[in-house]
């Protein structure tokens, strides 16, 4: 079977094979000047029960991981207050990372689909590893011979994408020295029309470090939908696109 684009389909659960299920409730410092849960807010989530998954299976701090790419499908934003129930299983592997799908649905409708590629590094060094026996034999499973690769798709910023300063702030930063993917999101809520729907699709590619002390842009181009891009120069950090479902108001 040959390699698809990883995180660019929502996949259902394999039957009878291995999902992590837990619950949450949004808090006051997870959404909008509307209640509605941010986009930075939930890939915290997607990633707070990643690590919860990995210590139920036993497989915590043995390496570290790094995403790559997610893509958020929110049909319906969670709003303030309300209990949430994440489930979130493998959905497809490559050399050295895993598709990891999340759904995430609440008590007042909530319900927002994702999809995320995560790279396995080294704790030490910060490079890919090949994933290990265990991790195959816990998540092999799920992914029933479904392979995925780690390229990247989304396309850099074009010629007439206005561009501003962009703030790296210290209290971003993760123990690999770099923003931390969840907290990397809010360039894209900061390029977001304010009120905008929060029903629609959103992606993010990680192609470098965001790093502390750099002269960091974003570029931001508004038609359809939001495209926005943190750069360094000449070079592409992250590219983030939100596409908005305008069948719907909220």
């Amino acid at each position: 079977m040959s390699a698809i684009a990883g995180a660019s389909e929502l996949i259902e659960p394999t039957p009878g094979t291995r999902s992590f299920r837990t619950e949450r409730v949004v808090r006051l410092g997870d959404v909008d000047p509307g209640g509605r849960l941010r986009l930075d807010a939930t890939a915290r989530l997607l990633q707070d029960v990643a690590s919860d998954d990995a210590t139920d299976a036993g497989l915590d701090g043995a390496w570290g991981w790094i995403v790559r790419r997610t893509l958020i499908e929110v049909r319906h934003a969670a709003m303030l207050d309300e209990a949430v129930e994440l489930t979130t299983y493998c959905t497809g592997m490559g050399r050295s990372w895993a598709e990891r799908t999340t759904r995430i649905r609440g008590r007042a409708a909530a319900d927002i689909f994702s999809t995320s590629v995560w790279v396995q590094v080294a704790t030490d060094t910060g490079r890919p590893t090949p994933l290990t026996g265990q991790f195959l034999d816990t998540y092999g499973p799920a992914c029933d011979g479904r392979k995925v690769s780690a390229r990247l798709g989304l396309p850099g910023p074009t010629v007439t994408a206005g561009r501003s300063p962009w703030t790296v702030r210290r209290a971003d930063l993760d123990p690999f020295d770099h923003v931390n993917n969840a907290a990397n999101w809010a360039f894209l809520e900061e390029a977001m029309v304010p009120g905008a729907v929060r029903v629609g699709r959103a992606e993010m590619e990680f192609a470098a470090p965001v790093m502390h002390g750099g002269t960091v842009e974003m570029a931001v181009e508004r038609s359809d939908f939001t495209a926005a891009w943190l750069v360094e120069g000449d070079r592409v950090l992250s590219s983030a696109r939100w596409t908005p479902d305008r069948t719907h108001s909220s």
